[in-house]
């Protein structure tokens, strides 16, 4: 049996690494020259089981509102002529309630503690390069309301079984010992235990290389030019310049691009690209610069060790397919690194990146099969691709290959929508 895996990001190279796995012939198509090259290149470097849940969440509206007028705000909406994406927001104010929230954030922590437990085995059979810690991550509160209102996370953590820390100050210091710097700038923390960190990129390349040697063939600067469906079937893919690419079965891994390719052939899921912005600066001094992960709370950016480098990502914006990085884009991420970790990095010689999240309106991503017999789906993750990559690429994998996949697929496929 040959297996097309149509995009080569973090979880279109794991879904081929299972694949291979199981001893099929598979084929990695993907735009770019490499691996990893688009959201999977410099995302926050978070494996975020313990923050797994969905942006839609009771309370957002109005905060999403606080946050429009905020001076260094975590989200930005650019008000296009655009019925995808209205008709997208709306879909998520509908899912911003108590009922949808808990329904969709138990299907995510679904998959990202089925990930979590594939991670290490992966690493050990692979021994895959990537940066990689197991120090959690520290969610900092620079309020007393922002340490009140984590009570409601608590308890959702807590009956979800994810291991967690509420910290005080000492606490948070205790765990990053640089934050003693900066004592007065947050009242507390709630540190997730079970949260590892590393460089997805680094990873997907990696793991890209294990793939080759096990005899996974990828095609890289392929543009897929249209799907033919014949009989309720794919039976191959157009590209550009390869030309037609064919097999028995297909996986769609294109993230944010999925839409584009699906829509022709009548499968139409609600993914649209949310802008992320990123920093990556060198280490100048580790004494002053954070151990594993921070995320602080109040501008929703996220400060992450990478060996000898400083990941800073952040904000939300809603632009269509823009791939803009504007003179002022990364003030955000600059702001707060500089204001938690003064001594840590060098930010005259960070490097600015921005990159598009696949986001569902309900924050679950869309998995498994579709209405064409021999056509699957591993997309549609939005800011948790790299959390979720080992536990999603293996389950759809051990689906195409036929096997009963270890996690139930009730309300993760397309029919939901």
């Amino acid at each position: 049996m040959k297996v097309v895996v149509m995009g080569a990001g973090v979880v279109g190279v794991t879904t081929a690494w299972y694949l291979a796995r199981g001893g099929v012939e598979v084929t990695v198509i993907d735009r770019q020259p490499g691996p990893g090259l688009e959201t999977s290149y410099a995302n926050a470097g978070e494996l975020s089981y313990g923050m797994t849940s969905p942006w839609a969440a009771p309370g957002i509206p109005m905060k999403a509102l606080k946050w429009l007028f905020m001076k260094r705000r975590p989200l930005f909406i650019w008000p296009l002529i655009s019925p995808t994406m209205w008709v997208w927001g709306l879909q998520m104010l509908r899912n911003c309630n108590e009922g949808s929230y808990r329904i969709n954030k138990s299907r995510m922590v679904r998959i990202s503690s089925y990930s979590r437990d594939c991670l290490p085995e992966l690493i050990a059979k692979t021994g895959v390069e990537y940066d990689g810690r197991e120090q959690g991550t520290l969610q900092l509160f620079r309020t007393e309301k922002q340490l009140k209102a984590s009570k409601a996370d608590q308890e959702i953590l807590a009956e979800y079984d994810s291991p967690f820390e509420v910290l005080d100050r000492d606490g948070c210091v205790a765990v990053e010992p640089a934050l003693a710097h900066v004592r007065d700038k947050f009242v507390g923390g709630l540190r997730l235990t079970s949260d590892r960190t590393g460089d997805c990129r680094m990873f997907t390349v990696s793991l890209a290389e294990k793939c080759a040697e096990a005899g996974v063939e990828f095609l890289y600067g392929q543009t897929i030019q249209s799907i033919d469906v014949e009989n309720n079937r794919v039976v191959g893919i157009e590209t550009e310049p390869a030309g037609r690419i064919t097999g028995d079965k297909y996986v769609c891994a294109m993230g944010s691009y999925a839409p584009r390719v699906l829509n022709p052939i009548g499968i139409r899921l609600p993914i649209y690209p949310v802008k992320g912005y990123s920093v990556t600066l060198p280490v100048v001094d580790d004494e002053g610069a954070p151990q594993s992960t921070i995320m602080d709370e109040t501008h929703k950016v996220a400060i992450t060790r990478l060996g000898d480098r400083i990941r800073v990502a952040g904000q939300a914006e809603i632009a269509g397919y823009s791939g803009r990085l504007g003179p002022h884009a990364t003030d955000t991420v600059h702001y707060v690194v500089n204001d938690l970790f003064p001594k840590g990095g060098d930010l005259s010689k960070s490097e600015g990146w921005t990159g598009l999240r696949p986001m569902t309106p309900d924050g679950t991503p869309v998995l498994g099969s579709t209405r064409l017999k021999n056509l699957f789906l591993n997309t549609g993750h939005g800011t948790l691709g790299w959390t979720m990559a080992a536990g999603s690429g293996k389950a759809v994998a051990d689906l195409v290959l036929g096997h009963k996949p270890a996690i139930d697929f009730d309300g993760l496929t397309a029919e939901r929508y």
